[in-house]
């Protein structure tokens, strides 16, 4: 397809002499309709031209020559060249590549390049909770972004399953085991044990020792500390299965914490070599104090290990078996002192620069409840299945409402419910705290999921009504000049574009804010367009632009993991 953004600068470095992909990455799209389709600011240039930038915006807009089938007007507005893409140009280079390919906007951009995404990741025998959805969610939507732009992505669900919690829970489980029935409803039973033991700590350290004490055992293989931490690993992966079979989420690796507890003593070792690795109080640290940070403990005064010693294991088996250009790690903005711990210690291990410099922390902000913020050792958390259970509850209470004839209305409600609640998580900004409530998650009124996907049910009615989609040789772009058409056309050919700055800032909000953008075109383009018309010219390439539409919606969706009804 025709990149309007190499064009402008290829013609704007012939008039400068400045290198045109540097001048490529100046180009901005304005806000304002009035202000073209593409924008050049020349304050960039003013200290090298020696010029002020409205002098040199002149200046090369009176040099500047460019293809006018292409860009059909250039303007300067203070320091800014505006340049206006040519309506029909647009719309057949955008119907053209919607007509050739069934995977629109899927690119190469990342052919022969790793990543890795670590993602999700919730703590065995504790609920799988609303505040593990935002991982889940934003990880999985990279993972999919990544994918679908060439990458070899590799998603990896890096469980909670090891550390002092254990001792903890096998400390309870001896005390109290017999008066809870965890084969029958494990987490809740699981949960409690961990409240209580919890309880037990606080009133007597000498309990909270024992427990410390419980999980060196399993570290150093214990045959009942390890019998009872894999019975509490199966029963909690089958409960958390059912909540990503309805989330409709896959790994490629299920390596948990415990799966590098073999692989630590080598990195203790290259640490030791270092010289780097130090006593202090009993336990072996990394001083960071150069890099103004507490230290990184690596192994506590009792000997066990931490997590950033699994982390480190974790980078370290990473990088020689996925050999990653980058290594995404999906969680909390409480856990950036940890990974900026971890990223700097892992510059002692004697890695490739590659791989130190691939390592990202991709954090997002809590999940909040208006009461604040949620703990399992204080009981007050909303597990995740049941809010799944919920959404599609109420999506099916409002097709009883609004549409009870619709065939299946189960299938329709699953996809409803489940789609408001990511794309309500997926929304806005990760690192913004998101609080809890019902009443907003739910809400099936303006910029959410359920109005993207009746957008498209829309789409999907209008095509019916027109009986079929067009064959692309019968349809005119000249019939798609006006500015609603125009709007959609512009938003679609953005789209590569709107993915490559997902994963540029691993923000997947950027492509939710484009498919609103879209439906909300669309909803535009609908009231203004009768699209089911005498004259077929007009219908054909109105019915068309409907077909393009739904196409990205539902592409778009699908990235952020959301599937589409046909009804609803």
């Amino acid at each position: 397809m025709t990149d309007f953004k190499k064009i402008i600068a290829d013609a704007i470095s012939k008039v400068i002499n400045k290198e045109s992909k540097e001048l490529e990455t100046y180009i901005e799209e304005p806000k304002e309709v009035n202000n073209g389709d593409f924008a050049f600011p020349c304050f960039r240039l003013a200290k090298e031209l020696r010029k002020a930038p409205p002098m040199i915006a002149e200046d090369i807009k009176a040099k500047i020559e460019i293809d006018k089938t292409l860009i059909e007007n250039i303007e300067v507005i203070g320091g800014y060249i505006n340049f206006f893409v040519n309506k029909q140009a647009l719309a057949s280079e955008v119907l053209k590549e919607i007509a050739e390919t069934d995977e629109y906007g899927k690119s190469k951009i990342g052919k022969g390049k790793n990543i890795v995404v670590d993602y999700s990741s919730p703590n065995i025998a504790k609920p799988f909770h609303i505040g593990h959805l935002r991982s889940t969610v934003i990880g999985g939507a990279l993972y999919n972004i990544y994918k679908y732009l060439g990458y070899n992505v590799t998603g990896i669900n890096h469980l909670g399953d090891y550390g002092t919690q254990f001792g903890k829970l096998i400390e309870g489980y001896k005390r109290w085991g017999n008066e809870y029935n965890i084969e029958e409803n494990p987490i809740d039973e699981l949960t409690k044990i961990y409240i209580r033991i919890n309880a037990a700590c606080k009133e007597d350290e000498s309990v909270l020792e024992e427990c410390r004490n419980n999980f060196k055992k399993l570290e150093d293989g214990d045959k009942y500390c390890t019998e009872l931490w894999e019975k509490f690993k199966t029963l909690s992966l089958k409960e958390f299965q059912r909540v990503y079979d309805i989330l409709g989420t896959k790994f490629d690796s299920w390596n948990g914490e415990a799966f590098y507890s073999d692989k630590m003593p080598e990195i203790i070792e290259i640490l030791e070599k270092s010289g780097k690795l130090i006593e202090s109080e009993g336990a072996k640290i990394i001083d960071l104090e150069d890099k103004n940070m507490a230290p990184c403990i690596i192994e506590k005064s009792n000997g066990s290990t931490t997590y950033a010693t699994r982390d480190l294991a974790a980078i370290m088996y990473r990088a020689r078996t996925y050999d990653f250009d980058k290594a995404l790690y999906v969680t909390s903005y409480e856990q950036v002192l940890h990974f900026k711990q971890v990223f700097e210690t892992t510059k002692l291990l004697g890695l490739p620069e590659k791989y130190t410099k691939g390592l990202e922390h991709v954090p997002f902000g809590m999940v909040l409840l208006k009461t604040g913020k949620m703990s399992t050792r204080e009981g007050n958390v909303i597990k995740l299945e049941d809010l799944l259970n919920e959404a599609v509850l109420r999506a099916k209470n409002i097709i009883e409402e609004k549409n009870p004839d619709l065939e299946n209305k189960e299938e329709v409600a699953k996809k409803v419910g489940i789609g408001a609640v990511i794309f309500n998580d997926l929304a806005n900004s990760r690192v913004k705290d998101e609080i809890f409530d019902w009443d907003t998650i739910l809400n099936f009124q303006g910029e959410t999921g359920p109005y993207i996907q009746y957008t498209y049910v829309r789409t999907k009615s209008v095509i019916e009504k027109a009986g079929e989609v067009p064959n692309i040789k019968d349809v005119d772009s000249k019939y798609l000049l006006d500015d609603y058409s125009s709007r959609i056309l512009k938003l679609i050919y953005n789209f590569e574009e709107t993915l490559n700055q997902v994963t540029e800032k691993n923000e997947p909000s950027i492509l939710s804010r484009f498919l609103i953008d879209l439906a909300k075109a669309y909803s535009n383009f609908y009231n203004e367009n009768k699209i089911i018309v005498d004259d077929k010219n007009i219908q054909n390439a109105r019915v068309y632009l409907t077909y393009a539409t739904g196409k990205i919606l539902k592409t778009g969706a699908g990235l952020l993991g959301i599937e589409m009804p046909d009804r609803m």
